[in-house]
């Protein structure tokens, strides 16, 4: 079947882009995605260009909403979208000519599967990330409307899906790292979220978790993940894997002893209504 044959028999895609200050990487995103029947972008309420920018492509529907984790975001805009298949990609990721073949082709073929998982090539200051734990970076992106739904988590939520994903061949790309300052912030910002997660869930932190973790986290991705082939790339992204764990634990240990003093932590808010998480349980049954 040629390219263009897919494109004529394959169902419509709507794809849901999640964007915050992206000004330096939507519009790329979004051109390797045009091909899709729907774009659907949902703003945290950024302060930068990135609604200006979105708003200058007439084929791309534009919304914000409040920001309660890439879950809950994600399950929202996907009761959004118009098409029976939804492709999911953040901001900093790009869908390569080859992917779109592949999806286009498989869709227009009749798929055998309500879910697929594409992998995912990483760059850390544009140039690919070979090992460091990322030689096996793969997400569930590709779904049929109500087969897959993300769990209730404010950071690191895998999808659940009815029934196996199987892997495209074919990856997208993952520009991570473009500015080391901002990923080091979005590291603590995302240690946060993390901490907060283990909070609710009522974790508790010491010096296993602090040090124990940590230490760990470092020599598993740069020794038992071959990080330290990526070279001075490698050392600097496994350190800050390592940072990222110790900041999270330490702020979780620091809210247990402020708790004893009587002060409570200033959560990030959670989503708690029942149409985001709706769904979910049903597929986990299944699952």
């Amino acid at each position: 079947m040629s390219n263009e044959e897919a494109r004529r028999e394959r169902p419509g895609i709507s794809v849901v882009v999640t964007t915050y200050n992206e000004e330096q990487n939507i519009g790329s995103c979004l051109e390797s995605l045009l091909w899709c029947d729907e774009i659907l972008v949902v703003d945290s309420h950024s302060t930068d260009r990135t609604p200006e920018i979105v708003r200058g492509y007439d084929k791309v529907r534009f919304v914000q909403r409040t920001y309660f984790g890439s879950a809950a975001q994600k399950n929202w805009a996907i009761d959004e979208t118009a098409h029976d298949w939804i492709l999911i990609f953040d901001a900093d990721e790009r869908c390569t000519p080859k992917l779109r073949q592949e999806i286009e082709k498989l869709l227009a073929s009749g798929p055998d599967h309500d879910a697929y998982t594409i992998r995912r090539r990483v760059y850390f200051l544009g140039k690919v990330i070979r090992f460091s734990g990322w030689q096996r970076d793969q997400v569930i992106r590709l779904i049929k409307k109500g087969a897959g739904r993300y769990p209730n988590r404010r950071v690191h939520a895998d999808m659940t899906t009815r029934g196996p994903a199987p892997l495209l061949r074919n990856v997208m790309d993952h520009y991570m790292v473009e500015d080391f300052h901002k990923y080091v912030l979005r590291i603590v910002k995302y240690s946060r979220w993390g901490a907060a997660q283990g909070w609710k869930e009522g974790k508790r932190s010491g010096p296993a978790e602090v040090l124990g973790r940590s230490l760990w986290r470092f020599l598993r991705t740069y020794f038992v993940q071959l990080g330290i082939f990526d070279g001075m790339r490698g050392l600097v992204f496994c350190l800050l894997q390592a940072y990222g764990t110790y900041v999270k634990w330490s702020i979780l240990w620091s809210w247990r002893v402020n708790e004893s003093r009587g002060i409570e932590p200033d959560l990030p808010v959670f989503d708690d209504r029942e149409e985001t998480w709706s769904g979910l349980e049903d597929l986990e049954q299944a699952h």
